[in-house]
């Protein structure tokens, strides 16, 4: 077992049995602990952590249904009222076991409960050990709008068990790859030539880029907790991923897109506005866009699409005073923030990657 320690909290490399809930139950003398799960995680992850993390028997399950889809404050009720109908008072201990979903709606319940319960993040996908797991973040959308009510609150504790992994599906395991390619992007230009060529990855080199990632992610955070500047960086490829991810969440006629797949989409719109902006050299986001069309599958878009993109890229929670606001490239692993784009640019963007 490996342990990266923050200001406040663990987080927990786990590859066996340790002690760490039993400490943290007999510490802290719990009323109750709850496991929040999603219709996903309860049938293939929830059987595999109470095997491997034996818990007191009062503990209690409560499940929400699977999918960003059910992101929304109407879940948070359910649950809330889940709790409350459970006897759980201010000194239970709130378990998440599941994806990004169900950890950042489960921090935001505890953190909300009765003004504020334990909890414990356990993510069981690739994209919520990478992102989800690290910086506090919690909440809900709004609407198709990503993550638009929420606050920053970090967990008891966080438990990374590649164990989970076993079960993801492989356009989940994409999805989560690519936030790890963009911690290369933004601060370490080797751990992203060593991911570059996906079909290389195993196993075993999976564990260890996955602490790689957490680290990179961890020292951001650390300098700045509340996103003030530099943790801006992480946005890099969400302004316009989180759109893309947003409209074709809501379009009938569309396929959702997971969060990586957009961000994918989003990180090769973006390098070419940093090469337009900042002069990211030319065979740096030709680079760029040769990795990500070779991992994730090209998307078509319309004008019509375009055009509600842009609409919604007003609603990025990075924006100030009417402005939308950027985190770019100058050159791999050289990030800036708070750059301001034209529509014009966002128009060349896409054409850009049409041209993939």
């Amino acid at each position: 077992m490996e342990i990266l320690q923050t200001h406040n909290h663990s987080i927990f490399f786990a590859n066996g049995t340790f002690d760490f809930f039993s400490n943290l139950i007999e510490s802290n003398n719990y009323s109750s602990l709850f496991v929040l799960v999603d219709s996903n995680t309860e049938t293939h992850c929830l059987p595999r952590f109470l095997a491997k993390y034996p818990l007191p028997e009062n503990l209690e399950v409560i499940s929400i249904e699977a999918g960003e889809e059910h992101k929304h404050i109407e879940t948070c009720l359910g649950v809330w009222e889940a709790l409350s109908e459970l006897g759980a008072d201010r000194k239970s201990l709130l378990i998440n076991l599941g994806g990004g979903v169900v950890t950042d709606l489960g921090g935001f319940v505890a953190a909300t409960f009765k003004r504020g319960i334990d909890f414990i993040n356990i993510p069981t996908s690739l994209l919520a050990m990478v992102d989800a797991s690290v910086g506090g973040k919690t909440g809900v959308d709004l609407g198709p709008l990503k993550n638009q009510v929420g606050l920053i609150i970090n967990p008891q504790g966080v438990v990374i068990d590649p164990i989970f992994l076993d079960s993801l599906p492989a356009n989940e395991y994409r999805s989560g790859y690519a936030e790890m390619l963009k911690h290369g992007l933004i601060q370490d230009p080797a751990y992203w030539k060593r991911l570059a060529d996906f079909s290389s990855i195993n196993t075993s080199d999976i564990t260890q880029h996955i602490k790689h990632s957490v680290g990179i992610k961890l020292n951001v955070v650390t300098e700045d907790p509340t996103e003030q500047s530099l943790r801006k960086i992480l946005n890099f490829g969400h302004t316009l991923g989180h759109a893309i991810e947003s409209y074709f969440l809501t379009e009938e006629n569309k396929t959702t897109l997971l969060h990586g797949e957009a961000i994918a989409i989003g990180m090769i719109l973006e390098a070419f506005l940093s090469r337009e902006l900042l002069g990211m050299h030319a065979d740096q986001c030709k680079e760029i866009k040769t990795v990500f069309t070779a991992i994730y599958p090209k998307v078509n878009f319309e004008q019509d699409d375009l055009e509600a993109i842009n609409k919604l890229l007003v609603f990025d929670k990075k924006n100030s005073h009417g402005k939308v606001k950027f985190a770019l490239l100058k050159a791999i692993g050289q990030p800036q923030w708070d750059i301001e784009v034209t529509s014009a640019l966002l128009t060349s963007a896409f054409a850009y990657y049409r041209e993939a």
